[in-house]
């Protein structure tokens, strides 16, 4: 009898090993494949798509070396990021589940809520920017089919708030996953979709600069802007390429999803490295390419300045690969905020019913959804709330840049180093010390100027602005 006991107790115990981690949560399954396609989902966005404009903006020489400076800070940066998963040792320390949770336990409590303040502020925009993006690329594929079917003169503008409004319904679905670790196929996809209409964008770009770009067009920035006009483009431009790289606000948690063997901070380092270094790649090849292809005439949206001309298809194709991306990136951003609302409440009311109780819902072909009334009404409010936020301020350059200025500084360099400083004991003054804050000040200055000229943009944009009357 004896021998049967501790035998059930050693089968329990091995249960317990096997099914979970070091902190009593359920065995984490990420690896380098997923933690790469969440971060390449995270910081392929729709940032890619203003990089012609934002190069052509700075001119191609100084536009790709503020595109480099960009990466290695981000690079540089999020390996300091990842050693703050655990603290006070990187490998061996208690896990932190947020980015807000490694500064409280590394810098306190004050630059606690300043990184709640900056990191959910730049999560829910990000949302609505991918909102208004993704409508941008829908109405797209209409006008190209409209002007495909009644010819170039036909009168073919699309409203975007309609799309919007799609794209509000999916996530809505969407919203119903109840974590990130559920959301590694939907990474996965929205990744290889990033690879396409970044792919068509360069085959274009290429056919565009073999054939000659017209001079023509009478929209040129020589023409039409003034000295000043062009300055504040090219501070806009820097906040469009610090967007491009934002994902330090969700690497911390895209961490907490990878298994603990290999260390977590070594695994998300490789994938911080391969994330940057293959959009970098892509950044720089549409970036150029869509500079010569464009010149002074680059749209905002690259991929809409081919026109709708044959091959039109190809175009529709890449738009709504820009969609689905855009699906799967909204989602990568908006978990975290999900999560800080549901942890907080469960938290405050723990024997609360509405907010505890799963009801487990047997799908066919799907399995087992577990339900939670709360989580399924606060997500579709929140959806909503960022779907209307989108529709009323549609300013697709100016939001990328505002968002991008508003997150670089804090998020991707100001905390991390201010953790490793911490976590290091790294002395004050010494050379590390002075380089670390020098660097930290350089890209303050940079998000300052970006902002400024981002919300310039804006305030232009609402001297003629209807709101809710956004046509493409």
């Amino acid at each position: 009898m004896a021998t049967e006991v501790e035998r059930k107790i050693n089968l329990d115990l091995e249960t317990v090993v096997t099914e979970y981690d070091d902190d009593g949560r359920l065995k984490r399954q990420g690896n380098l494949v997923t933690a790469s396609a969440h971060i390449i989902t995270a910081v392929i966005g729709s940032g890619v798509l203003s990089l012609a404009w934002a190069i052509a903006q700075l001119g191609l020489v100084a536009g790709v070396i503020v595109l480099i400076l960009f990466s290695f800070i981000t690079l540089y940066t999020s390996r300091l990021l990842a050693n703050s998963y655990r603290s006070p040792d990187p490998i061996l320390g208690a896990r932190n589940y947020t980015y807000m949770q490694a500064v409280r336990n590394n810098l306190g409590g004050t630059k606690y809520k300043v990184c709640g303040l900056f990191q959910y502020g730049s999560l829910v925009g990000v949302t609505i920017g991918y909102t208004v993006a993704s409508s941008f690329s829908a109405s797209a594929i209409k006008r190209s089919n409209c002007f495909h079917k009644h010819g170039h003169d036909a009168d073919c503008h699309a409203s975007n708030e309609v799309f919007m409004i799609w794209f509000g319904i999916i996530q809505i679905i969407l919203s119903q996953v109840p974590n990130f670790h559920k959301l590694s196929g939907l990474s996965i996809i929205a990744a290889i979709m990033s690879f396409n209409y970044a792919t068509i964008g360069l085959g274009l770009s290429i056919a565009k600069v073999v054939a000659g770009r017209e001079h023509e067009n009478p929209m040129t920035i020589e023409v039409t802007e003034t000295n000043k006009q062009k300055m504040w483009n090219r501070f806009e431009a820097i906040g469009d390429i610090a967007f491009a790289y934002a994902y330090a606000t969700v690497l911390i948690e895209i961490q907490d999803t990878l298994k603990s063997s290999p260390p977590e901070n070594q695994v998300m380092k490789k994938a911080s490295a391969i994330g940057v270094s293959i959009t970098t790649i892509f950044y720089m090849s549409c970036g150029i390419l869509g500079c010569l292809a464009f010149g002074n005439q680059a749209p905002g949206n690259f991929l809409t300045g081919f026109g709708f001309y044959e091959p039109f298809w190809l175009v529709d194709y890449a738009n709504a690969c820009i969609v689905v991306h855009l699906i799967g990136a909204y989602q990568v951003f908006s978990q975290p905020v999900y999560r800080l609302v549901e942890d907080w409440s469960n938290k405050q009311w723990p024997e609360c019913e509405f907010i505890a109780r799963e009801y487990p819902i047997t799908i066919p072909l799907f399995g087992t959804w577990s339900l939670n009334l709360f989580r399924s009404i606060w997500r579709t409010m929140y959806v909503i709330v960022t779907t209307t936020l989108g529709v009323t301020f549609p300013f697709f350059n100016d939001v990328l840049g505002l968002f991008g200025a508003a997150s670089f500084w804090p998020l991707t360099v100001y905390f991390p180093i201010e953790m490793h400083i911490s976590q290091a004991k790294i002395p004050t003054y010494s050379f590390k010390w002075l380089w670390l804050r020098s660097l930290s000040l350089v890209c303050l200055v940079l998000s300052l100027i970006a902002a400024a000229a981002s919300i310039q943009g804006i305030v232009k944009e609402l001297k003629h602005y209807r709101p809710f009357n956004s046509v493409y």
